[in-house]
């Protein structure tokens, strides 16, 4: 009898044993997991009934939460009059029941949920007061003229726009097409809102790719070719008005291959031409050799002061954009011109051009302008403008704006031109795939004098235009719209 009660005792501080590890395994080791596994419905609802703060632009909510009559209690909605949800899809992201988060509501999360540390005081005063927690109010430095004026110009064409403020790197500006529906991936039926997801995922245009900050980036053709210059001003060695061989067709060194201006000759009489009308006119020729005199070494110094190669938040997650390391003497003619692996996007072309806005000073770029408790309205965040770089002096700075104004007033870039005011620009043709149309670039700002926009275009396999595209006729009446957009307020 003893034996047989010893057994039962033994049998049973076992399985108490047991039970009491599994569970302090699962409250304690396996809760992050199991809080985040996609199947545990409890903690997606304790998500979806959260009422989330807004993303604001010019004070509007471009995302927000409804109450409705459903067992989520909230209903995440984009848009607003006036403000298409697709013409700001890239920025926002989405809120789902089976997508989970994406652009600003991933990246913003906790602010948006309410459970950052930022707002522990009043989740504190929640416990107490039994109200539900509110999440923060996101507001963006986002100008809703300039963005509709992106979105409309592209209109339709794949490509992305981006306009930053030299001054002090505010995002007015980010498009990337073709849009999308926030508001199909938000609804509450999980089969429904799948679907929709799906849909994205599946679509060859890729409209989940945010092609103004990642996705599969972009050669940028001859835009690059300001990096070139910037790094010959400032290596002390040339000026504005330096004399550079041109010829039609350039020889390059261990190969039998060779780079061609696009005008099939030479850019200037004796092949040869100056700096300064290198810019105006785009010569490939002259910018491939100077690229090899200046060496990988300098050329890739000045890419990184721009800002190539770094990784960047703001907050969004930004692809680096790269200058190829290791390049023979023909690879670094190619990259010279912003062709072979040099690969770039808008909105590090934005930067360059904005450096060169900023009398050589390159801010960093960001898209938040505050944060704001939601119910109590106390500021939580307000980012200041902060230094990046300065990838050049002032005075290469203004040598460059020099060079881009002509370019706008006699060069490959009228279509960029507004009456009335000078604008700095560099046109851009980048080959990309073989047989396939060319993409097209334009980077500018306005006013060259006092700059107030900085913009960089690109519009994928030459849009509308195919094969016919150039930098300046497809992408220029593009940027010359969202410039106008922020000087005529």
């Amino acid at each position: 009898m003893r034996k047989a009660l010893k057994h039962v005792s033994v049998v049973g501080l076992s399985m108490f044993a047991l039970l009491f590890g599994s569970t302090t395994w699962i409250q304690y080791f396996s809760a992050e997991d199991l809080n985040e596994h996609p199947l545990n419905t409890r903690s997606l609802r304790e998500e979806i009934t959260r009422h989330r703060g807004p993303i604001l632009v010019d004070g509007t909510p471009i995302a927000q939460s409804v109450p409705v009559d459903d067992d989520y209690e909230y209903q995440r909605e984009y848009g607003a009059e006036g403000m298409d949800p697709e013409v700001y899809a890239s920025l926002t992201g989405f809120f789902s029941v089976v997508g989970g988060t994406h652009g600003l509501e991933s990246t913003e999360n906790t602010l948006l949920a309410g459970t950052d540390d930022a707002l522990f005081l009043s989740q504190v005063s929640s416990w107490f007061t039994g109200e539900q927690p509110m999440g923060a109010a996101v507001s963006l430095t986002i100008d809703p003229a300039a963005q509709q004026a992106a979105w409309d110009a592209l209109d339709g064409q794949k490509g992305a726009v981006v306009a930053l403020d030299p001054k002090t790197g505010d995002v007015l500006a980010m498009v990337s097409t073709p849009g999308w529906d926030p508001n199909a991936v938000a609804v509450h039926d999980p089969a429904e809102a799948n679907a929709a997801y799906q849909d994205l995922v599946a679509d060859e245009d890729d409209p989940l790719y945010n092609r103004a900050i990642g996705g599969n980036l972009y050669p940028p053709g001859s835009t690059f070719k300001l990096v070139t210059a910037a790094a010959a001003l400032e290596s002390g060695d040339y000026t504005p008005d330096s004399t550079l061989p041109s010829p039609a067709t350039l020889d390059l060194p261990q190969t039998s291959a060779t780079i061609s201006n696009s005008s099939r000759t030479a850019c200037g009489p004796n092949d040869e031409v100056d700096l300064a009308t290198s810019i105006e006119i785009s010569c490939n020729t002259s910018f491939a050799w100077l690229g090899m005199e200046l060496g990988p070494d300098a050329m890739a110094e000045q890419a990184e002061k721009f800002g190539f190669g770094a990784d960047m938040s703001i907050p969004l997650g930004v692809t680096p954009s790269r200058f190829p390391e290791d390049t023979d003497e023909p690879q670094l003619a190619q990259s010279a011109i912003g062709q072979f692996e040099v690969r770039a996007t808008p909105l590090q072309m934005a930067m360059v051009a904005s450096a060169i806005a900023n009398g050589g000073t390159l801010m960093t770029p960001q898209l938040v302008s505050e944060v704001r408790n939601a119910r109590t309205l106390s500021l939580l965040e307000d980012p200041s403008p902060r230094e990046f770089s300065k990838p050049v002096s002032p005075e290469t700075a203004q040598a460059l704006t020099d060079m881009m104004v002509s370019v706008t007033e006699d060069g490959t870039g009228t279509a960029g031109a507004i009456d009335g005011v000078d604008v700095a620009a560099k046109t851009g043709t980048a080959q990309h795939a073989e047989g396939a149309a060319p993409h097209a670039w334009f980077t500018s700002f306005a006013p060259a004098d006092d700059p107030r926009v900085a913009v960089a275009v690109v519009v994928e396999s030459g849009g509308s235009a195919g094969n016919q595209a150039s930098g300046g006729r497809s992408a220029g009446p593009i940027a010359k719209a969202v410039m106008e957009a922020v000087i005529d307020q």
